[in-house]
């Protein structure tokens, strides 16, 4: 299977030289009809891990541009029916139960995450140990250190492309839109972001009970601690639990605060908030020195308005209050945008007209043409440069996601220094900064 490896990376550098000498429309078309009529040499092969809904959706579309070879997850059931849907596995791929196996193989190239979000970090990171391109659903961390471990493998690993699986950042109609019209200024100095991200589900006391048979209830937990299975722990449901997930803060958050801090100029390295107040945050379960007092029932925050202050006074309100979506309000107008409609005076006025096309696109993408999301995952396999859904702006939206979930937790207001990456005067809060790993399951440091 070497030689094919080599075919495929052949193919990817030469590709790569006739795209630099393209015009910025690009010479070559990176739709998915070209790449289904790419031969299997030149393909890219891709090992999926991580099969429940969202995995097999995203496993659809990766096999627009590449082959599925290999898939793994530890519910057996999901892995059986990913390998016999026609569109992903088509019953022909290698289906296992150990991500390793996937990282172990020469002829993967890509590697596309979509487990739970504790698992992310350390499977992306040993997958670019391993030599793989990596798609990472988000949020791609868990906590504070994650950010840094993960930022430091992709600069140590940079021929690697690294994706995150935020697609409003390939939404132009919508969100690009509100990126650039924020960006030149159009609604002036932005004072004030509503970041509407819904709140959380409530539940239980749930049932305590053995996992099923098909499922490796150990290998799911990870690195997480090792608590008795309660099926609401589990797939669908985990991101309501804090040992697993941020609750609404990193998934909604995940986007919106991205969208927000790209708009405002500030997802870039030392730009991130100085002072986060959770004083209005509830749980569904108490809570003491920011830990659930109940381990049988949801515990990630369901009701909250947490405020980020930023330097120069900008206000971001991350809430589960009102309209699902972004609220920019700047000295000279104001508009919202979520994933249904971009509506407000600047958008009815057009102030951005002639203001918003090609060019602006181009700009947005890092010096690409606009096109769907994934195809620039596949374009930057071939051409380099970063994806528009990069690790590094990415990190900087995290970094504000898990302080509001930090100071939500701990019902109070805790400060950051941007710069230094560090929670100060609070060490109870600092504490937060990272977790110890369970056994067996420490991430990769490079």
């Amino acid at each position: 299977m070497r030689h094919l490896a080599t075919d495929r990376r052949s193919f990817l550098k030469s590709t790569a030289s006739l795209a630099a000498a393209a015009t910025a429309s690009a010479a070559f078309a990176w739709t998915t009809p070209a790449f289904a009529n790419r031969s299997a040499n030149a393909r890219p092969r891709v090992g999926c891990i991580g099969l429940g809904g969202m995995g097999r959706g995203d496993a659809h579309g990766h096999r627009s541009f590449g082959d599925i070879v290999a898939l793994c997850d530890v519910d057996e059931n999901q892995a059986a029916k990913a390998n016999s849907d026609p569109n992903i596995g088509n019953g022909q791929a290698d289906v296992y139960g150990d991500y390793r196996k996937i990282l172990e193989r020469p002829d993967v190239d890509v590697v596309s995450i979509v487990t739970p979000d504790h698992w992310h970090v350390k499977i992306a990171i040993e997958a670019l140990i391993a030599g793989k391109h990596v798609f990472c659903q988000k949020p791609l961390t868990l906590t504070l250190e994650e950010n840094q471990l993960i930022r430091t493998a992709c600069r140590r690993f940079s021929d690697r492309v690294f994706f995150i699986g935020t697609q409003q950042r390939s939404d132009q109609d919508r969100f690009l839109r509100a990126v650039n019209l924020v960006r030149r200024g159009l609604i002036g100095d932005v004072r004030k972001i509503t970041v509407g991200i819904n709140g959380g589900d409530v539940g239980g006391p749930f049932k305590k009970s053995d996992p099923p048979k098909n499922l490796n209830w150990d290998m799911w937990l990870g690195q997480a601690p090792l608590v008795e299975y309660i099926e609401q722990r589990c797939h669908n449901n985990f991101r309501w639990w804090y040992e697993y997930s941020g609750g609404k803060f990193t998934d909604w958050g995940a986007h919106h605060v991205d969208i927000s801090l790209w708009a405002t100029g500030r997802d870039t390295e030392g730009a991130g908030p100085i002072e986060i107040d959770g004083t209005d945050a509830k749980h569904p379960v108490p809570f003491k020195d920011g830990y659930p007092t109940q381990d049988d029932s949801y515990n990630s925050s369901h009701d909250f308005n947490v405020i980020a202050k930023f330097d120069g006074g900008m206000e971001m309100h991350i809430t589960s209050r009102g309209d699902n979506g972004i609220l920019f309000e700047g000295t000279k107008g104001r508009f919202f945008v979520n994933r249904g409609k971009i509506a407000g005076q600047p958008i009815e006025e057009n102030w951005d007209k002639d203001q918003f096309g090609p060019e602006q696109l181009q700009e947005l993408y890092k010096g690409k043409p606009f096109e769907g999301h994934k195809n620039n995952f596949y374009r930057c396999l071939a051409e380099g440069g970063l994806p528009v859904s990069d690790v590094f702006s990415h990190v900087q939206t995290m970094n504000t996601c898990h302080l509001a979930t930090i100071a939500a937790r701990l019902n109070r207001v805790i400060k950051w220094d941007p710069k230094a990456e560090k929670i100060t005067g609070d060490d109870q809060a600092a504490s937060f900064y990272a977790r110890t790993p369970r056994a067996g399951f420490e991430i990769p440091r490079v």
